[in-house]
């Protein structure tokens, strides 16, 4: 289910689906690809439903103005606090559960403990911000949750909030085919995925590891677990130590 919203407010939601608000300045943005594979089925599954919100339907001028100049002076537009509190409160009421999200370079990063966690949940009020970034103020009187993708910037949070959703949403129940598919996967035992191999036996000379067309699958899975360590150690070492660390504390 979708829904388009300006300046409504109440719940546009029905069911017990994952709910998703989007407060955006390009609602057109979503779903983007998040129409398509997993994610598009099972929206249209009502698995989960999407309810974009265009912020500058909250604007109180006739141009519809969102941000002004940064106090202190610098380069840039802030998006103001009083336009983006009363978005925010038009789709999360009193007895709305659901986490604020604001996606943002300077946030905690996003792993898939997170990811996990909010996918067990109702659903989440995720902000894109713009520009130079939102003002301080509707963070802490709204209790923004700040979630950054990486060491880097984009242009905005809508490309941020794509790949958030499409990580929780694939972790939801039945949107899968297979539930043990996503047990193995990188970061959901603490390493690094193995690598993967299938036909042709004998690719531009190399060929699949033997031991994967042995039959054996208790020396399948053991090759597999040391791949992931090895991965992980070379390629993640952060990720490694707390690997080792959870290790020792289960011993």
């Amino acid at each position: 289910m979708t829904e388009d919203r300006t300046a409504a407010t109440g719940s546009v939601f029905s069911g017990s689906a994952w709910r998703a608000s989007v407060l955006t300045l390009f609602p057109e943005m979503f779903p983007g690809p998040l129409g398509f594979s997993l994610a598009g089925r099972a929206l249209e599954e009502e698995r989960w439903a999407l309810e974009t919100v265009d912020i500058r339907g909250f604007a109180r001028d006739k141009h519809r103005s969102v941000d002004d100049t940064p106090a202190g002076g610098g380069a840039g537009m802030v998006m103001r606090a009083d336009v983006l509190a009363a978005a925010i409160d038009a789709v999360h009421g009193p007895s709305d559960e659901r986490p604020l999200i604001y996606l943002s370079p300077r946030g905690k990063p996003l792993d898939q403990a997170r990811v996990r966690s909010l996918a067990e949940g109702s659903g989440a009020v995720l902000l894109c911000g713009r520009f130079e970034g939102i003002d301080q103020r509707v963070i802490e009187a709204r209790g923004l949750e700040e979630v950054s993708l990486g060491d880097f910037v984009l242009s905005g949070g809508e490309p941020a909030a794509l790949a958030l959703l499409d990580a929780v949403i694939r972790l939801l129940p039945g949107v899968m085919g297979k539930e043990a598919s996503g047990e193995e996967e990188s970061f959901e035992t603490g390493l690094l995925e193995y690598p993967h191999y299938t036909r042709p036996p004998v690719f531009e000379g190399r060929e699949i590891p033997e031991i994967l067309t042995s039959g054996h699958h208790g020396r399948i899975a053991e090759w597999r677990r040391q791949e992931a360590e090895k991965l992980t150690r070379e390629r993640r070492p952060d990720l490694w130590e707390k690997y080792l660390k959870a290790s020792r504390h289960r011993d």
